[in-house]
């Protein structure tokens, strides 16, 4: 059985992609993976107005010349959350959204940002199966969380796992201890 993009079902192999900053080009292929990906997608006035805002960042991730996943997420000072979140359907399962996420990973640092969350609605498990395998775990249900439709949500969250001297300097601060330089 042949699956799109040229693979077939046993033959997922990771495919290498390239992830960089989302240009107002990339529109027209992201609200075509968004529309493919969820019930209630985003407009392309959604995008803009998140975009716009100083603290929000989009990143598109390309195979070749097209653009098979994106993802846009808001700076906070000690964690990132995730916004939106997509890989085209032929895309899926070939590790691309794992790439993704190990790109925000390399974003944090055991001195400022130590988390990422994301929000993902109750009823969407291929979501929470992908955050669990890139070692998200569900913090806590939020309770009828979207105002479209009254569903609830899983709050996830990925910790950058604390060094030895990390744990102990966080342990001396919540003391109120000064931590050794």
């Amino acid at each position: 059985m042949v699956a799109k993009a040229g693979r077939t079902e046993n033959q997922l192999l990771p495919m290498r992609v390239h992830i960089r900053w989302m240009l107002r080009r990339d529109m027209n292929e992201i609200l075509r993976i968004e529309q493919d990906s969820f019930e209630l997608p985003w407009t392309e006035e959604d995008f803009l107005n998140c975009l716009r805002s100083r603290n929000c960042i989009g990143m598109s991730a390309e195979q070749g010349e097209r653009v098979v996943a994106f993802m846009i997420y808001e700076l906070h000072k000690r964690k990132l959350d995730i916004l939106n979140f997509a890989v085209q359907p032929d895309f899926r399962r070939a590790r691309v959204g794992a790439q993704m996420v190990s790109k925000l990973i390399s974003k944090l640092s055991g001195h400022r940002r130590t988390h990422i969350t994301a929000v993902v609605r109750e009823t969407n498990l291929q979501a929470q199966l992908f955050f669990r395998a890139v070692n998200f775990t569900a913090l806590r249900v939020l309770r009828d969380h979207f105002d479209d439709t009254g569903e609830s949500a899983y709050l996830m969250r990925y910790r950058l796992p604390m060094s030895e001297w990390a744990r102990e300097n966080l342990e001396e601060e919540e003391a109120g201890e000064p931590a050794d330089e």
